[in-house]
């Protein structure tokens, strides 16, 4: 334990900021002002957001992240061969992995850093992550399609996966 006093902050909200924070906790969405300014500061560090350059879209070291939605996605994918799929996601993959790398020295291929890859994951908003044995179990994936998901991962990880399922919660076998 530090001997050191706590420090104390006060934070003087307006009267709009206060109604809405009190509204989330009334609704059950927050369980108080304190793990909610934590959870902020958490966001804050994990996404990098001191990079933000305009409303919707900041950098994160080498890679410029913009907020889009699940639907433009989905657009985007139904335009691209099926048989191409897993080779889409595979070089996405490799593009996260180098972005992860060379921004957060992240070495996604170490397995020992799967927790720190899947937190970075969830930030980003790409879904939990968890690895049970030899299974990765993705629940709510921004990206359903089973086969770019797994190239994805396969990119990003370099392992070899098998889809286990084709629907959240999506499931893909470690083979190699």
């Amino acid at each position: 334990m530090s001997k050191e006093p706590v420090k104390r902050t006060t934070i003087i909200l307006e009267d709009e900021e206060r109604k809405y924070i009190d509204e989330l906790i009334r609704e059950g969405r927050e369980p108080g002002i304190k793990p909610l300014v934590s959870k902020m500061l958490d966001i804050y560090r994990s996404m990098m957001i001191y990079d933000w350059k305009f409303p919707g879209e900041y950098y994160c070291g080498i890679s410029r992240v913009a907020f889009i939605n699940v639907e433009f996605v989905n657009i985007l994918l139904q335009h691209v061969p099926e048989e191409e799929w897993r080779e889409v996601g595979r070089k996405a993959g490799e593009a996260a992995k180098i972005s992860m790398e060379a921004t957060l020295d992240l070495h996604t291929t170490d397995r020992e850093k799967w927790p720190d890859v899947f937190k970075r994951l969830r930030v980003q908003g790409f879904g939990d992550f968890y690895l049970r044995d030899k299974y990765f179990i993705i629940r709510t994936p921004f990206i359903n399609n089973a086969e770019v998901l797994s190239g994805f991962l396969e990119g990003l990880l370099a392992v070899r996966l098998e889809p286990k399922t084709l629907t959240p919660p999506l499931v893909f076998e470690v083979v190699g």
